[in-house]
């Protein structure tokens, strides 16, 4: 793959689902926006996989330190300033443990080609979260992270896979660009690897992860859950 042609393309929409997919995820994506937009004011997370960074303006009086293993994204999230940026590994993050109220992982886990890397990226991102507990002054709350992951049950949509199918594919992705600015498109593809979660697989991974689920559900073709410590 090449990794700078492939992570150098900007979208043109915030909200974007997935880096070439020109469509605005507003009208679905409701469990994020949720998530990000009630959380507390002043609260400090992380997005684990920024990409471009389309995320971290969603809610203005949070803020978000933003991860990914592309530099070319990371440079183009770290524009969406007060919010830092920075390259790493979901699998080694640098991140200090119990630290932050929140994190957030969308589309991220499902590219890790084996069921122990992704418990291990889902292990790694629950580590950073501040655990609950007790103190004198009564319970404590504890940080939360949401993930979203591509669902094996999606017969409704353009690629029709449902129960049953293959769980580990390899899908296309077609990139059009314009030569010089002419009319002329020019379209390259490349190949991604994604493990199709079946219906409450992603629950059981942050169970062994070590987590507990608050919340999950299904929108249009992705499982989400949101997990504590």
């Amino acid at each position: 793959m090449n990794k700078l042609r492939l992570t150098s393309h900007r979208p043109d929409t915030r909200l974007e689902w997935l880096l070439y997919e020109p469509s605005d995820g507003r009208a679905w994506m409701g469990a994020l926006l949720r998530f990000l937009q009630e959380l507390p004011k002043g609260s400090v997370g992380l997005d684990v996989g920024c990409g471009n960074g389309k995320y971290l303006t969603v809610n203005p009086d949070i803020f978000i330190v933003a991860t990914d293993r592309s530099e070319n994204l990371v440079k183009i999230a770290d524009e969406h300033r007060p919010h830092s940026s920075l390259v790493a590994d979901n699998l080694s993050l640098p991140h200090p443990s119990s630290s932050f109220d929140f994190a957030i992982s969308i589309a991220v886990v499902h590219h890790l080609s084996s069921h122990a890397r992704r418990v291990q990226a889902i292990a790694a991102i629950l580590d950073t979260l501040r655990p609950s507990g007790k103190s004198e002054q009564g319970p404590l709350c504890g940080g939360k992270a949401l993930f979203y992951v591509w669902a094996l049950e999606q017969k409704t949509s353009r690629r029709g896979w449902d129960a049953g199918d293959e769980q580990d594919v390899v899908v296309p992705w077609v990139m059009r660009t314009k030569k010089d600015g002419r009319s002329n498109e020019h379209s390259t593809t490349f190949h991604r690897y994604y493990h199709l979660y079946r219906q409450g697989e992603l629950e059981d991974d942050v169970v062994e992860a070590g987590g507990s689920i608050a919340d999950s559900g299904y929108e249009k073709d992705n499982w989400w859950a949101i997990a504590v410590r």
